[in-house]
């Protein structure tokens, strides 16, 4: 019996929606490119690379740009003789120190056989392989660190970089550093030297607008779906969504693929204006659930807590202290010494900063004095589904959580 079968439901190439997908033109960035153009003008004078730093919000183009002109300039440079560039990606998302940056360039350049484990070097022994492979490699050099502000302060490698010709580190070599960041802040929490370095040249990736956006999304939808299976609203829709919120492409993208793949699993024909509305839904849930598995244990427990006060019948909001009595039960059935009053308080005030909970300001005037209430501030489904997949609340029963939640209407039992 045949289990898979391959069909072209809805999609004609849905992988043009993904992330990883390099278009053939940049839309919506002429001014940007141009201006990120002429910083590798350089490189293609046979000159020393400029360093070049680029923000901007998550989705407003930074990579693909960046992905999108180098591999244009590598071709390029192809076509002179005295030239030999190449480009090295590395995505620093789970690289916080410099150390590690540098362990994971090393080995970017070496073959797969002989790579270096991420632990046992001193960081100078690092450091000189490092120049040793930037050295074998040789000509002019890229460097691309994506999302560069998860290395903390401990910035030492975007010093030595920049300054390894000058210090003798590198002979042949013309190194250049591409940093990206999410983060506006970054460069304050640098070196002073560091960013007098890094920033040579700047690029900021502003937001993209409604318009900005419809126009993303028609060149990549009239490559993705089949024809005619997009009702005319659906463009117009993730675009003003998508720009409502954070201006983000890949959020309308994201928003675009998701619409599809519901028509798609629901049979329909057409994809139209309520399966954009049900993807957002399903999208921001999703969101939603990613950002509370990140927390800590007794942020958990203190979250299970208020989810098991809505859920069984406690008046919301509620008050700190009839939170902390149950809290104390619920910390002690999971083998967790209950935290002190003053720090589930602090994790309450973590909660409501990160947008989970909402705090309320109660003042009662002399009789009863000012206090604060809490209650959720996000889906109820998406904490239950959350709390259910966390090895912390197992033995909490989150099935019979979800169960009270369905029979008092509080959680859709369709939508699982």
């Amino acid at each position: 019996m045949t289990v898979f079968e391959r069909t072209h439901a809805i999609f004609d190439d849905e992988d043009v929606l993904r992330d990883d997908y390099q278009p053939e033109r940049i839309e919506e960035r002429d001014e940007e490119l141009e201006e990120y153009k002429a910083y590798f003008q350089p490189v293609i004078n046979g000159k020393q690379p400029r360093n070049i730093f680029l923000y901007g919000k998550t989705g407003v183009g930074k990579t693909v740009a960046t992905k999108y002109l180098l591999s244009h300039l590598e071709r390029d440079a192809e076509r002179y003789d005295d030239l030999d560039v190449t480009t090295v990606y590395l995505n620093c998302e789970h690289l916080t120190s410099s150390y590690r940056v540098a362990v994971n360039l090393v080995n970017e350049l070496r073959d797969d056989g002989e790579q270096i484990s991420t632990t046992g070097y001193p960081r100078d022994a690092v450091y000189d392989m490092l120049w040793e492979e930037l050295e074998t490699v040789g000509g002019t050099i890229l460097v691309v660190l994506d999302e560069i502000d998860y290395i903390g302060d401990d910035d030492s490698l975007l010093y030595q970089i920049p300054r390894a010709r000058s210090n003798e580190n590198l002979h042949d070599a013309k190194v250049g550093i591409i940093g990206i960041s999410n983060d506006f802040k970054f460069r304050e929490q640098l070196d002073p030297r560091v960013e007098d370095t890094l920033c040579e040249r700047e690029i900021h990736f502003p937001p993209y607008d409604g318009n900005e956006l419809r126009n993303i999304l028609e060149k990549r939808s009239s490559l993705a779906f089949e024809d005619g299976v997009l009702s005319e609203d659906v463009v117009p829709l993730c675009s003003a969504l998508a720009a409502q919120d954070r201006g983000s492409a890949r959020q309308a993208l994201d928003l675009l693929f998701e619409a599809g793949d519901l028509a798609r699993r629901n049979g329909d024909e057409r994809v139209i204006e309520h399966h954009v509305r049900n993807a957002r839904a399903r999208l921001e849930k999703r969101q939603i659930e990613e950002s509370m598995k990140d927390l800590t244990s007794h942020d958990h427990l203190t979250l299970y807590t208020i989810t098991a006060l809505t859920v069984f019948g406690e008046e919301m909001p509620v008050r700190r202290q009839t939170i902390y009595d149950r809290y104390e039960d619920v910390a002690t059935s999971t083998d967790h010494d209950p935290l002190a009053m003053r720090s589930l308080h602090a994790h309450l005030s973590d909660l409501v900063m990160l947008g989970i909970l909402e705090r309320h300001e109660r003042n009662e005037g002399r009789s009863g004095g000012a206090y604060y209430e809490y209650e959720l501030g996000v889906d109820l489904d998406a904490v239950v589904t959350t709390l259910d997949g966390l090895a912390i609340t197992g033995s909490l029963n989150t099935d019979r959580l979800r169960a009270a939640a369905e029979r008092q209407g509080l959680i859709d039992s369709s939508s699982q």
